[in-house]
């Protein structure tokens, strides 16, 4: 008898999808939805250790991985993607490996999935070294691509965690810390792009977020190494900027100019009441962490 993951169910609240109007069909799909938080809630304990792991990591020089395939990859690159911008870290920080390569975001790619191999391949092209934290993606859990790029990671030394919405699974017993949260089956039978990937999707927002904030990227709840690539952005950190400062618009905008733009910069400048060249030195030697920079005693003399 073919044992069928939970992700590859049918739904029989569903099995009528097709036959309803527009309305009832989204409301079904939302009904649907609405569960997707509940099963997250379950396992944030899981999530709090696979965050509190790779931070450590990261505190120490490594960087964090996300491997995948189909919607599962694509997840992993968008949040990796959008850390950089977010929170002025380099863009190796945390990366995003999928299968197929980076064409597979926009184009199927799906016969890349079942090569074991290849997923530890890829990890050795990114020099995968004993400290850094591989999470692998996959709903069923039983991807060959993604087990066998956890397996290599775990060989090398690295934390290792995997996000799957199915239990019992091959990735489950491969990685190090397993995170796994029950969806149940999906509103259209095995799409899950669906309520997997939303769960995914906020997971990884999750471990990423709380991360960043653990190394010092965020103060308060406002991002204040966001880096100001657009106008959107400018004019955040110019808010940002006079909300921790309590300057009015024109001088907070005169000390952003004289930081060129940078806000951890201007920061540094106004609370540590030095110059932008003083103040990018003292965040090298902070790691960029506004706070640490700007303390009583960490000043250069």
């Amino acid at each position: 008898m073919l044992i069928l993951p939970v992700t590859e169910h049918e739904n029989p609240k569903t099995a009528n999808i097709d036959e309803v109007s527009t309305l009832d069909a989204l409301r079904l799909i939302n009904d649907e939805d609405k569960l997707v938080a509940e099963a997250v809630e379950k396992v944030l304990p899981q999530i709090a250790e696979a965050t509190d792991e790779i931070v450590e990591r990261l505190k120490n020089g490594g960087r964090l991985f996300y491997v995948g395939t189909g919607t599962s990859g694509r997840l992993g690159v968008l949040d990796a993607s959008e850390i950089p911008p977010t929170y002025g870290v380099s863009y190796d920080l945390v990366q995003g490996v999928i299968a197929g390569g980076y064409d597979a975001l926009y184009k199927a790619s799906e016969a890349s999935e079942d090569d074991r191999v290849a997923g530890a391949e890829d990890l050795k092209k990114r020099g995968l070294v004993q400290n850094d934290a591989v999470i692998g993606i996959a709903a069923s859990g039983r991807t060959p691509y993604t087990i066998g790029a956890v397996e290599y990671a775990r060989s090398v030394g690295c934390f290792t965690a995997c996000i799957v919405c199915s239990p019992d699974s091959a990735l489950e017993n491969a990685a190090e810390l397993a995170i796994v949260p029950i969806v149940g089956p999906e509103a259209i039978t095995g799409s899950t792009r669906m309520k997997s990937g939303t769960a995914t999707k906020m997971v990884l927002n999750m471990i990423s977020t709380v991360a960043m904030i653990r190394l010092g990227y965020v103060k308060g709840n406002r991002m204040t190494n966001v880096k100001p690539s657009n106008e959107k952005l400018r004019e955040r950190s110019l808010r940002i900027l006079m909300a921790e400062t309590d300057l009015d618009q024109t001088a907070a905008k005169r000390l952003l100019d004289e930081a060129g733009g940078d806000l951890r910069v201007a920061l540094v400048m106004h609370n540590a009441r030095v110059d932008s060249e003083s103040a990018r030195s003292l965040l090298q030697e902070a790691n960029f962490v506004v706070e640490n920079a700007t303390r009583p005693g960490f000043q250069e003399p």
